[in-house]
């Protein structure tokens, strides 16, 4: 539906807030009746300057289309962004979803997308909708800042990173090479998979090289996010290096 609608919402003062200051097109901002603050009126004062329609609602209708059980009184509708594969092939480091289903670990993949410096992150194989409000929630705004791919085939995706020189690394649970043994200062893309099954079959002859991060004690594997987080900020700091920063 969001994708038929070209739209999707926005919840609460602190996301609508910081889409504003993003730039992100938002077709109209709506607060419920008797929800009023300081907080409140500048956002609507800063929703009116930038030229976006604001409407009051009665009491108890945010319940009828937000996703919470206990809804933010400012919801936004807001234009799907138009970001392409090209987004990402530009991006020195792109992270690639393939089939990652959990709109938490999505929504904080791409915080740490944003946090890490990574350029573009692409949805694919099936992976949740990015702009599920969860998501967005999870994401604390970054959603906002880094350019989101929603892509269908990995293969196609994976083949596009490829023929345009990036290091594709799959994050796998053993067997890889260490993660910080790698040289992360070129073009790289981190592909994570879903959270229970990995990486589908039939995608190997399209990863340069899987890539482990070591554990110790009982555990036998990392969040999606948290392996992703790891990786990315890896990248980080190897390219801080390089470039004389500590």
């Amino acid at each position: 539906m969001r994708a038929a609608e070209g739209a999707f919402l926005v919840e609460g003062p602190n996301l609508v807030a910081e889409a504003l200051a993003a730039g992100v097109g938002l077709e109209a901002v709506y607060v419920e009746a008797g929800a009023r603050s300081d907080e409140i009126a500048g956002l609507l004062a800063a929703a009116s300057t930038a030229g976006v329609d604001t409407f009051e609602l009665d009491a108890g209708s945010l319940r009828r289309v937000a996703d919470t059980a206990s809804p933010q009184p400012v919801v936004a509708v807001a234009a799907l962004p138009s970001s392409s594969l090209a987004d990402a092939v530009a991006a020195e480091v792109v992270i690639v979803l393939v089939g990652v289903g959990d709109p938490g670990n999505a929504g904080t993949i791409l915080r740490t997308a944003e946090a890490s410096g990574a350029g573009a992150v692409v949805f694919a194989g099936g992976s949740v909708d990015p702009w599920n409000p969860k998501c967005v929630r999870a994401s604390a705004g970054a959603v906002f800042h880094v350019p989101v791919v929603d892509a269908g085939d990995p293969a196609a995706v994976l083949d596009e990173l490829g023929r345009s020189g990036h290091l594709r690394l799959a994050a796998v649970v053993a067997g890889g090479a260490p993660y910080d043994r790698v040289d992360l200062t070129g073009a790289v893309a981190v592909v994570l998979g879903n959270e229970a099954h990995g990486l589908p079959d039939g995608l190997d002859a399209l990863i340069d090289l899987p890539v482990t991060i070591p554990m110790s004690g009982r555990a036998e594997s990392l969040n999606v996010a948290m392996a992703g987080a790891i990786v990315c900020f890896e990248a980080l700091r190897q390219r801080r290096r390089a470039g004389g920063s500590a």
